[in-house]
Order: structure tokens, then C-alpha cells, then sequence
């Protein structure tokens, strides 16, 4: 069976065909989060730090660190900063620091910038997951000696110099470049994450459908542990937590073993917890039943207790 291993100082997440499914948690990021943008900005990390705990405390396995595009307008002038390259390496060492001094969850170091990249494993404790490569070369090229010299598992993202196709066979055959050009560099291919590409469902009808036979064939044909991006099915849909809530399980079933998500939304949770259970990788309904256990009464016996009167012992009269 294949098994990624992603590990902090302290704890391991394993990501496999026969393990509970594997939650990264999305939340650190200022990709698109004005507020959280300011703040790192200013130098203020409480809410990564929030944020860090919160997503732990609902679940997450593992916890995905963006370190964005933190731009101000002094920053914008400056033409030191016209390409990020300066900017990001920085905030991700911080940002990775920041959350290994208040939790041990494994972390996904995530960039678009090599520097950033190399600058969260180097300050990575334990095995961390790189997000990502694609199967562009000169994103190839720079990244899988990272993957190597650090001794790391990647995602891989099936779309390349072309862009991302909508062929489902486009996109499983940069997947299978991108695993045999790591192998080029002695990365094996259960090191390999593979991220089909989610798409919309609102702007392709079958992109739920197409996945799911992506993830299939990755799994029968390369052998290779899958993640996404799991709320990119609901963009731009009303009531997107219920589509995530349904598309979660049926990518298990498929065969899915990760997704890039938000774990504090109770409906997506909950979803996972229950394909968990169904797909026999929650021994005993341990969790299951953990998370779903009705609230005590106030004044009830505890569990296990025998009911009725509590005789005294004494001398008869």
C-alpha cells in the first residue's frame, strides 16, 4: 500500500490507500484575506497563530503554510519587491517558526517562489510536505532538487507549460511526467501527492465526474497518493459547504487519500468522519463515535454508573 509520510518534530501524518483521510488545513494563507494581509504587513502573526490552533482543534492532519503575495504600497515602489523574491523567503521562515512554537502538526511548506520553498524546510522540524511542483520544466527544474535534497514527499500539480487542461488525459499525463522525472532525481513515487485539478462545477458539468476517474486511474495506473483543492468544485455556487459535504465522500470513494481544506466548517467534517467510518479506516468507530457522543445532562449519573440508592453499612439494630 502506498504511504506518505509527513512528519513534524513530535507526530507523523500518514497519507494512504488504507489510512483515515488526510486533512490539510488551508487557513494560512493571506491569498485573498485582506485582513490577514495587513497584519503580516505590520508584523502581526496572532491570527496565523489563531488560525494554527483553531484548525488543529477541528482536525487537521496537517497544516498548509502560504506564504502569498504580502504586498503594502511602500513595498509595491520599492523594486526590490517587484518580483516577491525578496519578500516571501522572509515571511515563510517567520510564519513556519511562528506555528511550530505553538503546535506540532506536521506543516505543507507552500510557494510559488523556490526561495520560499527552501527557506521553509530549512526551517521545517521533521519531514514537512513542499507544495508543489508542476510538470512545467523550469518549475522541474527547480524544484525537485529541493524535493531531493531535503528528503521531502511534493504535490504534484497535473497541469504544465500549456496551462490546465480540461482533458482529464492531459492532466493524468503530466501527472505521470512529473512522477517519472522525479524518479530521474531517485524520488519515489510514494513521495509523490498528486493534485488532478479540481475544476468548478459550475463552469464544467462534468468536473466532478472527471476527477473522480482521475483519481482512479492515479491510484491504479501510478500508484500515487491524491489530494485538491476541495472547495474549487463549489466556486462561484450558493450554499458551497453542502457541495464540499458531497464531493468529499464520493472522492474518497474514488479513492482519494488528501484535500487541501478548511477543517473548522463542521459539514465538510463531519462528511469526512462518516467515509472514514464506511470505508473501514476508523477502527472500532473510535472517531465517529468520539464526535458524536450526545452532551452529558447536568446531574446524570456518568457513564457506567449503577443506578438507585447508595445503601450505607452499619450495625443492624
Amino acid at each position: 500500500m502506498t504511504r506518505t509520510i509527513v512528519e513534524s518534530k513530535t507526530k507523523t501524518a500518514i497519507i494512504g490507500f488504507d489510512q483515515p483521510f488526510c486533512v490539510i488545513g488551508e487557513r494560512i494563507n493571506p491569498t485573498g484575506r485582506k485582513i490577514l494581509n495587513e497584519e503580516l504587513e505590520r508584523g502581526d502573526f496572532s491570527r496565523v497563530e489563531a488560525d494554527a490552533i483553531a484548525q488543529v482543534a477541528a482536525g487537521a492532519n496537517i497544516l498548509d503554510i502560504n506564504s502569498g503575495a504580502v504586498f503594502s504600497n511602500k513595498m509595491a515602489e520599492d523594486p526590490r519587491y517587484a518580483d516577491n523574491n525578496f519578500v516571501e523567503p522572509s515571511l515563510m521562515k517567520d510564519l513556519v517558526e511562528r506555528v511550530q512554537a505553538i503546535t506540532d502538526c506536521p506543516l505543507c511548506i507552500d510557494s510559488s517562489v523556490p526561495g520560499a520553498l527552501e527557506n521553509g524546510l530549512a526551517a521545517a522540524e521533521g519531514r514537512p510536505l513542499l507544495n508543489s511542483v508542476t510538470g512545467e520544466e523550469e518549475r522541474l527544474e527547480l524544484v525537485l532538487p529541493l524535493v531531493k535534497k531535503y528528503n521531502v514527499p511534493v504535490v504534484a500539480i497535473s497541469n504544465d507549460d500549456t496551462g490546465i487542461s480540461e482533458d482529464p488525459d492531459v492532466r493524468f499525463a503530466v501527472a505521470k511526467k512529473i512522477v517519472e522525472r522525479a524518479a530521474d532525481f531517485g524520488i519515489p513515487a510514494h513521495d509523490i501527492v498528486v493534485d488532478p485539478l479540481v475544476m468548478p462545477i459550475g463552469a464544467m458539468a462534468t468536473a466532478g465526474l472527471q476527477v473522480f476517474e482521475l483519481v482512479r486511474k492515479l491510484r491504479r495506473e501510478l500508484g500515487v497518493n491524491t489530494t485538491c483543492g476541495a472547495s474549487n468544485i463549489s466556486f462561484g455556487l450558493p450554499n458551497r459547504h453542502g457541495i464540499n459535504a458531497a464531493f468529499l465522500p464520493m472522492a474518497i470513494a474514488a479513492g482519494m487519500t488528501s484535500a487541501i481544506m478548511n477543517p473548522v466548517r463542521p459539514q465538510e467534517m463531519e462528511a469526512i468522519r462518516a467515509a472514514n467510518l464506511l470505508a473501514n479506516n476508523d477502527p472500532h468507530g473510535a472517531q465517529w463515535i468520539k464526535h458524536n457522543k450526545p452532551p452529558a445532562v447536568e446531574g446524570a449519573a456518568p457513564s457506567g454508573a449503577r443506578g438507585g440508592r447508595v445503601r450505607r453499612r452499619g450495625r443492624s439494630a
